[in-house]
């Protein structure tokens, strides 16, 4: 189960918790906008994201690669996703 909540300063701010997986992949393209035509403006709170599958990897870096931000991670989740925190 994903639970997905948006922040109350910004309908794009996303704070994730629980599993990101095949089925959750959708609900959270319908989060992000639908057509997410503006990723750049995506702000992703991944700190309670206990897993994610390959496919629920693959949405993410995709997010990433066109401009959305994650703010703060696991290790695996950031190992996942081929993160460099800094």
């Amino acid at each position: 189960m994903l639970k997905i909540t948006r922040s109350a300063e910004s309908d794009l701010a996303l704070k994730l918790e629980g599993k990101l997986v095949g089925p959750w992949i959708d609900e959270l393209k319908s989060a992000c906008g639908g057509s997410l035509s503006t990723p750049e403006r995506v702000c992703l709170d991944m700190r309670d994201v206990a897993f994610i599958d390959p496919a629920g990897a693959r949405f993410l870096t995709g997010l990433i690669h066109e401009g959305a931000r994650v703010i703060a991670c696991s290790g695996f989740v950031a190992e996942m996703l081929h993160l460099n925190w800094r």
